[in-house]
C-alpha cells in the first residue's frame, strides 16, 4: 500500500472513530477543516492533516494575574516586617520626648493634704468668737497693744527662749508646756488659752492646745466649740488618730484637743501608759509646735505628777491672797521631775517686784 493510501485509511479510521463516540463523555467535534489548499498536493495535504491530528491546538490562556510574593517564613516576617503598632494614646517620639522633658521641668504640686487624707482623719475646723472671748477678758489677735496682751508678753518670753535653746543648758522636752495648779479654781485655763493665743500670735510659732483636765474642762466652753470627741476618746480607742480629735482654728497658728467624751476612770487615763505614748506621738508628728498641756491641779490627783514627767516647761498658776505658802511648796515638790518651772500669779490688783498679774473672773 501506498503512503498516501495509508494516509487516507488512517484519516478514515480517525474519523470513524470520532462519529461512534456520542454523550457527555464525547469528544468535541472536530473543527471543519478549511478548504484544502489547490497548490499543495496530495501526499502534502495528508501530512498536514496528520499533524493536525496528532498536536492538538493550544487553548489560549488568558493573561495571569500578577502573583502575590511568596510569604515569609514567620520567623523571619516578626524580623524583617513587625506588626503595625497599637494606636498611639500619646504623643509619640520626638513631640512625647518634649513633652516628657516639659513635665520634668514643670515644678511638682504641693500636695493638699486634706486631699490625700481619708475624710475621717481630716482635723475639723472651728472659728473662735473672738468678741466672745474679749467680753470675758480674754486676750484675742485684734487687741495686741492691750495690757493683757503686754503681760503674756512678758509671761511668754522665757518659755521661747527656752523653745529655741537660749537656756543656759539644753532642755528635754523643751516644746512640751504643761500649765497646772495646786487647788482647782486658780485660773491654769484661763492662763492657758491666753499663752496659747499669745504664743500663736508669733509670726514663727504654732501652737497645739491640748484640754487636759477630763474632770471641769473649760477651754472649750470658752471658745464656745461643742462638745466633740477628744482626748479622753484618744485614750480609750486605739482605733482613733489624732487628727480625728484635732480641731484647727481661725487664728491659723492655733489648734486644739477638746478633752471629749466624760469618762469614770478619766484621770486614771492620764497616768497611764497610753497617755506617755500619745505624748510622745503627738510632740514627735507635730515637732513644729508648741504644746501646751492645760492639767488638772496638782493636789487635787497625783496624776498631774505623772505627767509632769512626760513635760520640759511647766507654768505653775498660784492664785492671790487664796493658796497658801504650804499648799504652793507641796505642788512644787510634786513637779520636781520637771527640769523648768516657772510660777506665775493670778488675780491680783497689785503688783510686786518679780511676779506678773493678771486680770480674769475665769476658774477651772
Amino acid at each position: 500500500m501506498s503512503l498516501i493510501e495509508q494516509a487516507a485509511q488512517r484519516l478514515e479510521q480517525l474519523r470513524k472513530t470520532g462519529q461512534e463516540v456520542s454523550g457527555d463523555l464525547a469528544y468535541p467535534a472536530e473543527p471543519e477543516a478549511p478548504p484544502p489548499d489547490k497548490s499543495m498536493s496530495l501526499v502534502e495535504l495528508a501530512a498536514e492533516r496528520m499533524r493536525s491530528l496528532k498536536e492538538p491546538p493550544v487553548p489560549e490562556v488568558p493573561p495571569a494575574a500578577p502573583k502575590e510574593p511568596e510569604a515569609l517564613p514567620s520567623i523571619v516576617r516578626r524580623h524583617a516586617r513587625p506588626a503595625a503598632p497599637p494606636a498611639p494614646q500619646a504623643l509619640q517620639a520626638p513631640e512625647a520626648l518634649a513633652a516628657g522633658r516639659a513635665d520634668m521641668d514643670r515644678p511638682a504640686p504641693i500636695a493638699d493634704p486634706d486631699a490625700t487624707t481619708p475624710p475621717q482623719q481630716r482635723a475639723r475646723r472651728f472659728d473662735i468668737d473672738f468678741t466672745r472671748l474679749a467680753e470675758r477678758g480674754l486676750l484675742t489677735p485684734d487687741m495686741p497693744q492691750s495690757r493683757i496682751a503686754n503681760e503674756f508678753r512678758v509671761a511668754k518670753r522665757p518659755l521661747l527662749n527656752n523653745c529655741i535653746g537660749k537656756s543656759a543648758v539644753p532642755i528635754e522636752n523643751v516644746r512640751r508646756i504643761m500649765v497646772t495648779s495646786a487647788l482647782p479654781g486658780e485660773g491654769k485655763s484661763y492662763v492657758s488659752l491666753n499663752l496659747a493665743m499669745s504664743i500663736a500670735m508669733e509670726r514663727d510659732s504654732t501652737v497645739l492646745l491640748v484640754e487636759g483636765d477630763p474632770t471641769r474642762p473649760s477651754l472649750a466652753s470658752l471658745m464656745g466649740m461643742p462638745p466633740s470627741k477628744g482626748l479622753i476618746d484618744l485614750l480609750l480607742n486605739p482605733k482613733l488618730d489624732v487628727s480625728d480629735v484635732l480641731i484647727r482654728t481661725n487664728l491659723g497658728r492655733l489648734s486644739f484637743i477638746p478633752s471629749g467624751t466624760r469618762h469614770h476612770h478619766s484621770t486614771e487615763l492620764l497616768a497611764s501608759k497610753v497617755m506617755e505614748n500619745l505624748v510622745n506621738e503627738v510632740a514627735s508628728r507635730y515637732e513644729d509646735r508648741i504644746l501646751i498641756f492645760d492639767s488638772p491641779p496638782i493636789l487635787a490627783a497625783p496624776e498631774p505628777r505623772v505627767l509632769a514627767r512626760y513635760m520640759g516647761q511647766i507654768v505653775f498658776v498660784i492664785e492671790a491672797e487664796r493658796t497658801s505658802q504650804s499648799m504652793v511648796l507641796e505642788a512644787l515638790d510634786a513637779l520636781e521631775a520637771c527640769p523648768v518651772v516657772m510660777t506665775l500669779l493670778n488675780k491680783t490688783t497689785a503688783q510686786e517686784a518679780g511676779y506678773y498679774y493678771y486680770y480674769g473672773s475665769s476658774t477651772s
